[in-house]
């Protein structure tokens, strides 16, 4: 295998962010394919005993299996790495995959998490319901609040954790102020990145250590597969995560990472779309309901923060209605266009009921605290034209009296 002839991989760090999203980490056989090759194989043969010997000690490099390495994968996580900033990267089965290795692999017994309050559910069970199980305490805080991050800080604490923009809520955290924060403690900072992706922010160019995504989203853009990804210093990436992924096993096929590669050549190109025809289904749905949630509004509380650490403010916000959960769900089902779905990030866009999805495994007092109401609905704005999403939302509100 060889990078491209004549050149060599560390010259690709000059490469602008469009170029890397296209070219960066891509590895050509001697067929010369142009396209990512896919390599669908379990393990990987060699021509003597004493290679897969000095592999397996490290002091030779070269594939040994891939629950951890795959050319295929391998090319996602060096062009994801690139688009990041960062020196490492490594991917995983699915988002939560991703998020659950950051915070098993870094925390160990008696150690302590600090993590905001507004963050997805399944990532709230993790830290609830299964970090207690390995003796690691969690404190919630209000991300948005920098003394309250300050005030958390307990002698044992190792990792700060938190989304930003926030799902579903919308908050958004100061990552340079926060990041300030914890290092002057020593405390390592993950965040959750999966609502922006590299084509809006950059989390590690305002100091964070660690960056997390769910790339079933933005990166994949399709809704095609699952996939999620680790990015980190190689110090890091080796230290804590890489015998935590080795060990256990939240592999990414290599067809799911094909895939994804292949996302990631127009990632810029529709993170951007996605995100202007966002803002403009969301100023135009201000006048019809009570309370539009998009960061990019002037009407969002931290909108010159977004302003400050965001390229644009995303393609999903939150709404809400008056009615409750019988009102929303009764919006929902009015839809014409816009389908009903959990997810994010799709060229399709799709919306749902937080409360009841992806928020339902947290209880109510919880959601209450975070901010999600059960009149709140949530909106994945897609690639379709805007006016046909505006039409299909005012006939939805109309339909049900609102």
């Amino acid at each position: 295998m060889k990078y491209k002839t004549g050149q060599d991989r560390s010259q690709t760090t000059h490469w602008r962010q469009a170029t890397r999203a296209v070219r960066g980490g891509t590895w050509r056989s001697e067929q010369g394919e142009t396209s990512e090759a896919l390599f669908i194989t379990s393990g990987y043969s060699y021509e003597d005993a004493q290679t897969p010997a000095e592999r397996f000690a490290g002091r030779a490099a070269g594939m040994t299996y891939s629950r951890t390495q795959n050319p295929t994968v391998q090319m996602l996580e060096e062009r994801i790495a690139l688009m990041e900033g960062a020196e490492a990267c490594r991917v995983q089965a699915s988002g939560m995959s991703a998020m659950s290795s950051v915070l098993l692999s870094r925390l160990s017994m008696g150690d302590h998490l600090v993590m905001a309050r507004a963050a997805f559910g399944p990532t709230l069970w993790v830290t609830q319901n299964l970090l207690t199980r390995f003796g690691i305490a969690t404190t919630l805080v209000d991300g948005r609040d920098l003394d309250a991050w300050k005030d958390a800080i307990q002698p044992n604490t190792k990792l700060f954790f938190f989304e930003t923009p926030a799902n579903p809520t919308m908050d958004i955290v100061d990552i340079r102020a926060v990041c300030d924060i914890a290092h002057e403690h020593g405390i390592d900072v993950a965040v959750d990145n999966a609502f922006a992706s590299s084509a809006l922010q950059r989390p590690m160019d305002l100091g964070a250590d660690v960056v997390a995504y769910s790339a079933t989203k933005l990166m994949d853009g399709q809704g095609r597969v699952l996939a999620g990804a680790v990015c980190a210093s190689a110090d890091w990436i080796n230290t804590y995560l890489l015998p935590y992924q080795r060990n256990t096993g939240p592999t990414l096929a290599p067809f799911n990472a094909w895939v994804v590669l292949k996302g990631l050549e127009t990632l810029d190109l529709r993170a951007n779309a996605q995100a202007r025809a966002a803002l403009s289904v969301a100023q135009k749905l201000e006048k019809r309901v009570p309370c539009v949630l998009h960061p990019g509004l002037p009407s969002h509380p931290q909108h010159d923060l977004v302003k400050r650490q965001m390229k644009m403010a995303g393609s999903v916000f939150s709404f809400e209605v008056d009615g409750g959960r019988e009102r929303a769900m009764a919006v929902l089902d009015a839809l014409r266009l816009i389908d009903i779905s959990n997810n994010i990030g799709d060229a399709k866009s799709l919306m749902t009921h937080p409360a009841s999805t992806t928020h339902s495994s947290i209880s109510p007092e919880a959601r209450a605290a975070m901010g999600v109401s059960e009149s709140m609905l949530r909106i994945s704005v897609g690639l379709e034209d805007v006016e046909d999403l505006v039409e299909d939302l005012d006939q939805a509100l109309h339909s049900v009296g609102l």
